[in-house]
């Protein structure tokens, strides 16, 4: 069974599901006012991949990832556009969207949006002041964080030190600096929900706790997200759950941030960078590429280069399916994967998710496969393809095999070098070469022949 690093302990531990077979995982998704940046793409594909693993060995997932589409960035951004706050949320959810089918990630099980959630959240911030966990301020409802002796857990901070380390802006409706919103009055706004509380919308820290338990029950597996979450989105959320009894996700997984030179990607620190921009540059796999050449909780950082260096990999492994499908026999279909492959794959994806390994693990075998069919060794060369297929599969890299058809142009060129070649009349070889090469094609020559590859 894999083991993930656990935030609120900070041990690498076993994940033991609750229910034998399923996987309860929810990860806090957008919120859409804005396109995503590459941070965003960075936490997609680290739960994708993990979910695809856990998939891989057997298990059921349900995916709970929300849309949080009330928030007062989108309000922001609808009042200095003179918009409906729906429409801002609406425009860029399908930027969103658009965006995770461009990565190939797996669609969640289920999306749940906060506008659609109102309701809940007013009955649950209802029983929180009833238990006294929760009381209304001047300007909404705030939980009181003295009632959770184990808050701060996910900051790795006592409470005590968070109040004395406390820097915030002095607010005379909260009995502490450290309380949070559960709702916030707006009584004047159109965009607002009727409450006991006074009209208004709720807090973010509300909403992702009433989704994730009316769809995985008061506690789940996992609860995913970036770094920037653990403190204080995803420490409020388990302050609320715990206040009502529920002992909420058993594992606490928290993703890397992405940085440019020492700093973390972020819009305050103006290095952000537009997910559509890069995707539209360049093949979306070369960026769920590199995502997988650095562990899930190390700092990564994107720049041209890298992802050039990542495209260029990729070649590699679409060569190599493509060279397996060219020598595929079908009187050897019986051959197994390779099992030392997937042996060593599997132990590195159960210690914590180490995709580099695991990625070093694939080149390896695309090496070794095509020393294989070198060699003439066909079924040794079939079985690590196979294996080979199986990683890529997993990790979400494939490429459809039609995308590599090759123009009847280039066909008829490459077949005129071969037969140059052959005759060994290796001027017009070359001169086919530079042509194929003009065209955007280079060419392998191999014991077997020439392998051609798109540049």
């Amino acid at each position: 069974m894999i083991h993930l690093h656990n935030s609120a302990t900070g041990q690498i531990e076993e994940l033991r599901p609750a229910v034998d077979g399923i996987i309860k995982m929810y990860v806090c998704g957008p919120t859409v006012y804005d396109v995503p940046h590459l941070g965003h793409g960075r936490f997609v594909l680290v739960y994708d991949i993990l979910r695809r693993y856990l998939e891989y060995q057997g298990h059921g997932v349900i995916h709970v990832s929300n849309i949080t589409d009330v928030d007062d960035k989108i309000l922001a951004r609808a009042d200095s556009e003179n918009r409906q706050p729906s429409q801002v949320a609406g425009e860029y959810e399908k930027v969103w969207w658009k965006v995770l089918d461009d990565l190939n990630v797996l669609r969640p099980t289920h999306v749940p949006h906060a506008t659609a959630y109102i309701q809940e959240m007013i009955t649950f911030i209802s029983e929180l002041i009833e238990i006294g966990a929760a009381y209304i301020g001047g300007d909404g409802v705030y939980f009181e964080v003295s009632r959770i002796e184990s808050y701060g857990l996910l900051a790795h901070q006592s409470l005590e030190s968070m109040r004395s380390g406390a820097r915030v802006e002095p607010n005379p409706n909260k009995r502490s600096p450290i309380d949070f919103a559960l709702w916030k009055n707006t009584p004047n706004a159109e965009w607002a929900w009727e409450s006991p509380f006074g009209r208004g919308r709720p807090g973010w820290h509300t909403e992702c706790v009433v989704m994730a338990q009316d769809l995985l029950g008061s506690s789940f597996d996992i609860h995913g997200g970036g770094a920037d979450l653990a403190f204080p989105h995803h420490e409020n959320e388990r302050a609320q759950a715990l206040a009502l009894g529920s002992s909420f996700a058993d594992k606490w997984v928290h993703n890397g941030f992405i940085v440019v030179g020492d700093e973390k990607m972020s819009k305050s620190l103006s290095n952000f960078v537009s997910l559509p921009e890069l995707i539209g540059e360049d093949d979306p796999r070369a960026f769920r590429l590199l995502v997988l050449q650095s562990h899930y909780r190390s700092p990564l950082e994107v720049n041209s280069t890298l992802i050039g260096d990542a495209a260029r990999a990729l070649e590699r492994i679409d060569n190599a399916l493509v060279r397996f499908d060219r020598h595929y026999d079908a009187s050897i279909s019986h051959v197994q994967a390779d099992s030392e492959i997937l042996e060593s794959f599997g132990q590195a994806m159960d210690n914590d998710m180490d995709t580099p390994l695991a990625i070093s693990i694939l080149f390896q075998g695309i090496t070794s496969m095509n020393v294989s069919f070198d060699n003439g060794d066909l079924t040794k060369a079939i079985a690590i393809a196979k294996a080979i297929e199986i990683v890529v599969r997993v990790f979400g890299l494939g490429v459809t095999r039609s995308e590599l058809v090759l123009p009847d142009a280039v066909v008829e060129l490459f077949l005129e070098r071969e037969g140059a070649r052959q005759r060994k009349d290796f001027a017009a070889s070359d001169r086919l070469r530079d042509r194929l090469l003009e065209l955007g094609y280079g060419i392998e020559d191999t014991k077997e022949g020439g392998q051609i590859r798109k540049l």
